[in-house]
């Protein structure tokens, strides 16, 4: 009876030795991701993707692949109010569709002339037809701030944000800010918006929302405004309510500095001289645009051995600017032009040691130094507009303090 519970148990657990050791593999089938874009399901088609190489156009693209007793000239015909197949240009990206059967017959045609905004021509019905279709597009908010430590470009840079944002910010303060004498250490804040392609793909900044930057030890900032909102026109105020926009931009060029300014004794680096020096000089690359600082007519243009190439622009019965050693006049006597408006490019015509623009500032008929002069500014809000400007500016206000350490 004993020999017998013996084997009994010797049974068992051999059986459950075994069974513990058996591994059950379970195997989890993933559904395939199915690619779906431009509102077509890849998976239905044979699917081409390409660029436009030099010599193609829409015609010698759709000749080449199986578009059944279609032609081409009657294809153009009937897509031309939706699709001028001219647009088509160099390097831009297209995408085919076609049949999955053996014929691998063309069913339609997607050409992407910028990341936002591309055509269909679709050839599944007995007439192909067109129409232009646009990606959604998401804004998103971002705020950066705190302490500069190298130029703004590099700023921007090395917080992710597109250098064409600095240019924007530029333009924004350019009656306030030359921003070549900021400094390391000096406190900024930005607000502004970016553009997401169907919430994931960066398109670029949509819209500066409030900015501050210290400059000179003062805290200037700026803040969008709609005094007529049904005009879409957006002007740039300070947190009291003041335009930025002043009557004289602060320099003639962006992103320059200052290599010698207006002085009554300075020893001439091409005359080897002490000489008087009238005027400011901005350094810049050759060709770089200069801007008029105020609107105003073009009094002189013209060339002389010492100036080189050169505009004057008078502004006013009071002020009157000129910008020499021009490598390139732009304007002519007599035309009227307005602040920031291009009239020349830098140049190193005249008597000049290397490229750049020799800004001349003149009050009441007399040369002065504009770096000094205390220039007209622009006007404030006020009643209602300056009520609402400082309700919309008041929470825009408090988080870039907030980010700003101010």
């Amino acid at each position: 009876m004993k020999k017998g519970i013996v084997i009994i148990i010797v049974l068992f657990s051999m059986f459950s030795c075994k069974k513990t050791e058996e591994k059950v593999e379970i195997k989890i089938t993933k559904p395939k991701a199915k690619k779906v874009e431009f509102g077509f399901n890849y998976a239905d088609f044979n699917v081409v993707q390409d660029t436009i190489k030099q010599g193609d156009s829409f015609g010698s693209i759709i000749q080449s692949q199986n578009i059944g007793n279609k032609k081409v000239y009657d294809i153009v015909e009937q897509v031309k109010d939706s699709f001028n197949v001219r647009t088509i240009r160099y390097n831009k990206p297209y995408t085919i569709l076609r049949s999955k059967n053996k014929t691998n017959k063309i069913q339609v045609f997607i050409y992407q002339p910028d990341a936002l905004t591309y055509y269909i021509i679709d050839f599944r019905d007995s007439i192909a037809n067109a129409y232009k279709k646009v990606k959604p597009v998401t804004l998103k908010q971002k705020m950066i701030g705190g302490v500069l430590k190298s130029s703004l470009s590099e700023t921007l840079g090395n917080n992710s944000v597109e250098a064409a944002l600095a240019n924007r910010i530029t333009k924004v303060f350019s009656w306030s800010i030359d921003f070549f004498k900021l400094k390391k250490g000096d406190r900024y804040g930005l607000i502004f918006t970016e553009r997401f392609i169907n919430g994931k793909t960066y398109d670029g900044v949509e819209e500066l929302q409030a900015a501050f930057f210290e400059y000179k030890g003062k805290i200037i900032y700026a803040f969008p405004f709609q005094k007529e909102t049904s005009s879409g026109k957006v002007e740039y105020y300070d947190d009291q309510g003041k335009t930025l926009k002043n009557f004289f931009l602060k320099t003639p060029i962006k992103f320059s500095r200052i290599t010698s300014k207006f002085t009554m004794n300075r020893f001439h680096p091409v005359q080897h001289r002490w000489k008087a020096h009238k005027g400011t000089d901005y350094a810049a690359p050759t060709g770089t645009p200069i801007s008029t600082t105020a609107s105003g007519v073009v009094e002189q243009t013209g060339y002389t051995a010492g100036n080189g190439n050169f505009v004057k622009v008078k502004h006013n019965g009071t002020y009157s600017t000129q910008y020499l050693h021009m490598s390139r006049i732009l304007v002519r006597r007599g035309q009227r032009v307005t602040q920031g408006q291009k009239i020349g490019l830098v140049g190193s015509t005249g008597l000049a040691s290397g490229p750049h623009v020799c800004y001349r500032f003149w009050k009441n008929g007399v040369q002065v130094d504009a770096l000094r002069l205390n220039l007209p500014t622009g006007e404030s809000l006020t009643g209602n507009d300056r009520e609402r400007f400082l309700k919309e500016m008041e929470p825009l206000k408090m988080e870039l303090d907030s980010i700003g350490n101010l």
